[in-house]
């Protein structure tokens, strides 16, 4: 039989474009090569599509030096031809300006010689595309709806279900729909707003501090700031208006949630065929090994520090408080026509109540991330989990 071709997208315009590329690490290692072909697509931080460039196949956090996507004398720029479909991917093959024709009559200059000019070759035909890109132009239904006007089939989440996830607000309106339980929260535009006027809502709404104050549509931690209570309002205003700020730099749209106390129990969905009812895996649990009450599981504790924490799977919690986890996963999954894969993370409080955080469509899959360990501790290994995950899609 042969192989099937599967373009693997990653590193993309967000701030999570290393983390795409650690992630591409571990899935392009993974994947059985005796059923695909694996077609790795990388994106420049600045939207450039390129074949050929570093072998993200080496790329680790062990360096510490997060990988990027770059432009090398190598690589060649990818071209897309939406009409085409299945056949509508393309590489760029140097030519010296004036020495020949494209096949197709077009040409552009090179990315990295303005001397040098592009004529188009194709890059086969493309079975399924495998977009593993974070947040924003990746997980926010963009590529999504990119590759449904193509007609190629691709895995994860359609475009409906990924941008209402990446929006945490309308995740919470959505979720709130079907009667599944949400942190308390607001959200406030950071290109226009006022402390003052924010403390107004936050005290009309009741929301009790801790709160923690976050971009509605970023991922990783980023531009997470946790807000105590001050014993003065105007230091309030201050640090409200401080983590409003880093909060903007990431989305004008700014979500402030009141602190839960409870656990963090993360659970890994799986609907590999359309129409099936999705699987949950065993929940589990980031454990913070740094003993400091004020710390919270940021960027570096996920991605930087190895000795910041660690999973459990399953959570050290009661098996019926786990089957409650996985129950409220797969409802939330449901509500938000989930497809594909999803990382759903709960809050279970010491009441046993258990509430959606937030619901992650393309999940990490670097070495350390939940979604791959969870599946493993729950009896599917990482190549089965990809392999499950392509021919689902496949047609």
């Amino acid at each position: 039989m042969a192989k099937k071709r599967v373009v693997v997208l990653y590193g993309g315009r967000a701030d999570e474009h290393s983390i795409s590329c650690i992630s591409t690490a571990g899935v392009l290692n993974a994947m059985d090569t005796d059923r695909f072909e694996p077609i790795p697509v990388g994106i420049t931080k600045d939207g450039k599509w390129i074949v050929n460039g570093e072998d993200p196949r080496g790329w680790s956090l062990d360096g510490g030096e997060l990988p990027t996507v770059k432009i090398t004398p190598e690589s060649r720029p990818v071209l897309l031809d939406p009409s085409r479909g299945k056949d509508g991917f393309f590489m760029g093959e140097p030519e010296h300006l004036g020495s020949g024709e494209s096949g197709f009559g077009t040409s552009f200059v090179s990315l990295n010689d303005p001397e040098m000019n592009h004529v188009l070759t194709s890059l086969g035909h493309v079975d399924a595309v495998l977009p593993v890109l974070h947040g924003p132009y990746g997980e926010d239904g963009t590529i999504q709806g990119l590759l449904e006007m193509m007609d190629v089939p691709y895995v994860g989440c359609g475009v409906f279900a990924s941008a209402a996830c990446m929006d945490k607000h309308f995740t919470k309106v959505v979720l709130s729909s079907a009667g599944i339980p949400t942190a308390p929260g607001i959200t406030v535009d950071a290109r226009n707003f006022t402390a003052a006027g924010v403390l107004e809502q936050i005290e009309a709404a009741q929301l009790a501090y801790p709160l923690f104050v976050k971009p509605s549509r970023a991922g990783s931690s980023f531009g997470v700031t946790k807000v105590e209570q001050a014993d003065d309002r105007e230091t309030q205003l201050d640090r409200l208006a401080a983590a409003i700020a880093t909060a903007g730099e990431h989305d004008w749209k700014v979500l402030i949630e009141q602190g839960i106390d409870g656990r963090e129990v993360e659970c890994a969905v799986l609907c590999d065929k359309p129409g099936d009812e999705p699987e949950a895996s065993w929940p589990g649990e980031i454990v913070l090994d740094h003993q400091d009450d004020d710390q919270f599981y940021d960027f570096d504790s996920k991605y930087m520090d190895a000795s910041a924490s660690h999973v459990e799977v399953p959570a050290n919690l009661p098996v019926s408080v786990l089957e409650d986890v996985r129950d409220v996963a797969r409802r939330a999954f449901k509500a938000v026509d989930g497809a594909g894969l999803s990382r759903v993370d709960t809050f279970v409080t010491p009441d046993g109540t258990v509430m959606v955080n937030e619901i992650n469509t393309m999940p990490g899959f670097t070495p350390i991330s939940m979604y791959p360990k969870a599946w493993e501790a729950t009896g599917i290994g990482y190549t089965e989990l990809i392999t499950r995950l392509i021919e689902g899609v496949l047609r």
